[in-house]
């Protein structure tokens, strides 16, 4: 084996998890804002363009990942390839990249690895980075109609940004990742719309839109189509399974209400609307209720009920709670571990009021935050229905003698605890 900065450079035989061993240990922060050096590589990998590709950017609080899964589907019903690249991965990297809803293989992961090793030279690049370049190489060798890129975190400095995009979704915008974005809503709008492109299409699903938004928006000279203003959306009133879009060029009647989070749902008939009018409103229904997503209100088991939600900023803690409302009356059991970066106690005090019980867990992760700090965060009525868990082996094993067949069951809080569950039931 070869070495760089001391550390081994896996050899052409190499398994995947050996590359991703190599990629972490690389670089010597998890997160390094800026697009510097990552465009330096795809430059030199001929990347910074996948034209003849549309390419529709994602960005947003929460939501990006339906966002993306239900326009994959709907332009998967139309006939096109698509190419979408997302992270965090729930249980195996190669779910971050998929082409035609088929997660990358080990080999044609590798090979953008070894393409991007021999690229970069002394250029040290993040996981993330590597993984985002690794995504624009499949796609471009892929020759996909659309690329869907999800920004991993904020949108001007995110990695994803080194490609001009067709059009735009920002989804939603609320406080998380403070450290990096800021501790306001303006300034956290001011960082995802960052993605925005002179005379290009943004669809905006935020109703109470930041006026940093607004203004850069107007000094980018980007189009702005707004929830609210140029589309807006309902349940309908004759059957909750239904809903309505409506807009100056369309208007959908009855279509299904889909698994996944209907605002982003109608954002999304949005920016089809507006780039591919071809597709017809059949095969936006059929996309729409086909689209799933794992960990996103995700049920995995009847009787009892259990549900897999990443929840774990207060945006997520609202909406979750608000879908909690359809138990009432039944005996909700929690399951919840988080980073300690989060806004533990506001996301825990969101979801009180519909817990019976907590089942708190320490994330074995740097960032975790132990059982005890779960705790302390719980409303003091709350903590008396409470138990601690350092692991979620015990955890989960502590659940299932605890809980009975008209239970529901709710595992949030973060991917890792998503993750950690969704390895012991399969």
């Amino acid at each position: 084996m070869s070495t760089i900065n001391e550390v081994n450079v896996p050899e052409q035989d190499a398994s995947l998890a050996q590359w991703l061993d190599y990629l972490l240990a690389i670089h010597p922060s998890e997160i390094d804002m800026g697009l510097t050096r990552v465009e330096k590589v795809a430059k030199r990998l001929n990347l910074l363009s996948l034209a003849p590709s549309k390419v529709i950017t994602v960005a947003g609080t929460n939501g990006k990942g339906t966002s993306c899964a239900m326009l994959e589907s709907i332009l998967r019903q139309s006939g096109l390839s698509v190419g979408v690249y997302s992270s965090p991965h729930l249980l195996r990297y190669n779910e971050r990249v998929r082409i035609n809803q088929q997660d990358a293989s080990d080999a044609a992961l590798i090979e953008a690895f070894c393409a991007i090793e021999a690229a970069r030279d002394d250029i040290s690049l993040t996981f993330f980075e590597y993984a985002t370049l690794a995504g624009l190489y499949l796609f471009k060798a892929a020759n996909v109609d659309v690329a869907i890129l999800e920004v991993g975190l904020g949108g001007r400095l995110d990695a994803t940004n080194i490609i001009d995009s067709t059009a735009v979704i920002l989804t939603s915008i609320d406080l998380d990742h403070q450290e990096y974005l800021g501790d306001s809503r303006e300034l956290v709008g001011r960082e995802k719309a960052g993605v925005f492109r002179q005379h290009c299409l943004a669809v905006v699903g935020e109703p109470d839109l930041p006026k940093s938004v607004k203004d850069y928006a107007e000094y980018m000279h980007t189009r702005l189509y707004r929830v609210g203003y140029e589309f807006n959306y309902q349940v309908s009133d004759s059957d909750s399974a239904r809903w309505d879009f409506t807009s100056a060029q369309s208007n959908y009647s009855g279509l299904p209400v889909p698994s996944l989070p209907l605002p982003n749902a109608a954002s999304v008939v949005a920016l089809i609307c507006q780039v591919w009018p071809q597709i017809t409103e059949q095969q936006i229904a059929d996309g729409l209720v086909n689209a799933k997503l794992a960990g996103r209100l995700e049920q995995v088991n009847q009787q009892p009920i259990v549900l897999l939600d990443v929840a774990h900023n207060p945006h997520a803690a609202r909406y979750l709670a608000n879908q909690l409302q359809v138990y009432q009356g039944k005996r909700v059991v929690a399951v919840c571990g988080m980073l300690k970066d989060k806004d533990i106690k506001a996301v825990i005090e969101t979801l009180a009021p519909h817990i019976s019980q907590w089942n708190l867990v320490s994330l074995d992760n740097p960032r975790g935050a132990s059982a005890q700090l779960l705790y302390d965060a719980l409303p003091q009525a709350s903590q008396q229905n409470a138990q601690l868990y350092q692991d979620m082996s015990s955890a989960w094993h502590g659940v299932q003698k605890d809980i009975n067949e008209d239970d529901v069951v709710i595992v949030f809080g973060s991917f890792y605890t998503v993750a950690g569950v969704k390895s012991y039931i399969g």
